[in-house]
């Protein structure tokens, strides 16, 4: 039997219209109201998925991109998901939800005290996405975008200035001994006086200390820098790499080096590898599949292209599909890895856009290792094999958080990783980082 793996989910679309695009839109759920939300998070926990990570963008993007952004719904509209978040801890016991938090948006006091309190009144359940975006820059200040690597400067600053304000209170200034009438010793509580780069503000916290640790770092960067981060920040990585245990243990050994250089141990950092597969029920219907993705027609690379620039904040659409990508044509705020996944390993000076939009259409059977269509079984397969020949920590399903969505996805799927050994079937006590620590 295969040893237990940790699983989340990824709410690609972030707090946006969920179904859309799909005939299960006439399900006639509301996407601005929680009970959609608290449905799919209800069935996420039973199957035993311990994190779902709610992606966002605060912005519509650049003037140029707009209409591209919201005409398929694939970039806005996005309400807030650290407002969704007491809804889905309210419908679930034991499920971690990280929101996406970025923070050029947050000053650290405000963020420290917001963040304390959803994790007092979730039992210890929140998870921070950190991500580093600098294309919203101009929603929240005058100031110049920051470039890529001062981003991420910008956001260990923060974390650090976060964590100084939780721990502004230590263990013995919380007193509440009623017999003595003594709830807190303010003389023992840190003045946190922090003047950054970035920031600059005093403590201490207006909040108490957590019982059960500090809400758990997500993120999501695949640059050096970002990984960097990673291993000297996160609890989890959210990881795109091709899902080989060769690909997979090269990446494991650059974030658990990442972690030992900043004093920390390689188990501290839970990589979850992101996988969208397309299950059916049977080898025949994913040959099927397979075999008419081969020849992407132009009205389906367009569509693939929207996307695309939505993703990218940069216009495809406008460019010739048989001409390669103009070097220089994506901007200092264009995420590295978005980049890498559009070009793959192609040669960007080369190759024509219609090649990488076809890349992207094609579908491979998982079966083969040439991609993500197959059965419940197969992908257990694949699952269970980067467990054993990679040491795989786990996966993370990409998809909308859609009851319909969920149900396709893991109907069949969990009741095979739980006879495999695989899934758990039971939870630790203590919230978000003992489940993450559990294994």
């Amino acid at each position: 039997m295969s040893r237990l793996q940790h699983f989340g989910w990824f709410l690609a679309r972030g707090f946006g219209p969920q179904g859309w695009g799909h005939p299960f839109l006439d399900w006639n759920w509301r996407w601005t109201e929680p009970a959609l939300y608290q449905q799919s998070v209800r069935e996420l926990e039973q199957a035993g998925i311990e994190l779902l990570i709610i992606e966002d963008a605060p912005s519509l993007g650049s003037p140029a991109t707009i209409d591209l952004r919201v005409r398929q719904a694939f970039g806005g509209p996005k309400h807030d998901p650290l407002l969704l978040a007491p809804y889905l801890f309210a419908a679930t016991t034991n499920l971690g939800v990280a929101p996406t938090v970025n923070p050029a948006a947050f000053l650290p006091y405000t963020a420290a005290r917001q963040f304390a309190t959803l994790q007092h009144l979730s039992g210890h359940r929140l998870g921070l996405n950190v991500v580093t975006d600098t294309g919203s820059a101009r929603h929240f200040g005058a100031a110049p975008p920051l470039g890529h690597d001062a981003a991420y400067d910008r956001a260990e600053e923060w974390l650090g200035a976060l964590r100084a304000l939780w721990r502004s209170w230590p263990d013995d200034a919380l007193i509440a001994d009623p017999a003595h009438g003594r709830y807190a010793d303010g003389t023992r509580l840190e003045a946190v006086q922090h003047r950054g780069e970035y920031f600059s503000f005093d403590g201490p916290l207006n909040a108490i200390p957590f019982t059960d640790g500090e809400p758990a770092i997500v993120s999501p960067g695949g640059s050096g820098r970002g990984l960097a981060f990673a291993g000297a920040n996160s609890e989890v990585q959210l990881a795109l790499a091709p899902l080989d245990p060769e690909s997979i243990r090269a990446y494991r050994a650059r974030i658990h080096e990442a972690a030992v250089a900043r004093g920390r141990r390689p188990g501290d950092v839970k990589v979850l590898f992101a996988i969208q597969p397309v299950l059916v029920g049977s080898a025949e219907e994913a040959d099927r599949l397979v075999s008419a993705s081969a020849n992407p027609d132009d009205r389906a690379l367009r569509t693939i292209a929207e996307k695309q620039s939505s993703d990218l904040e940069t216009d495809l659409t406008a460019l010739e599909l048989d001409a390669p990508i103009p070097a220089g044509y994506f901007g200092d705020h264009v995420s590295h890895g978005s980049i890498a996944r559009l070009i793959g390993g192609r040669d960007a000076a080369t190759t024509p856009l219609r090649e990488h939009l076809a890349a992207l259409a094609r579908l491979g059977r998982l079966s083969d290792g040439s991609g993500f269509v197959g059965t419940a079984g197969e992908l257990a397969d694949l699952i269970e094999r980067l467990g054993d020949e990679a040491d795989n920590d786990g996966v993370l399903f990409w998809g909308d958080l859609h009851p319909v969505t969920v149900h396709r996805m893991l109907d069949e799927l969990a009741p095979i990783l739980r006879r495999r050994g695989i899934l758990r079937t039971e939870f630790a006590p203590g919230g978000l980082r003992a489940n993450l620590q559990a294994f």
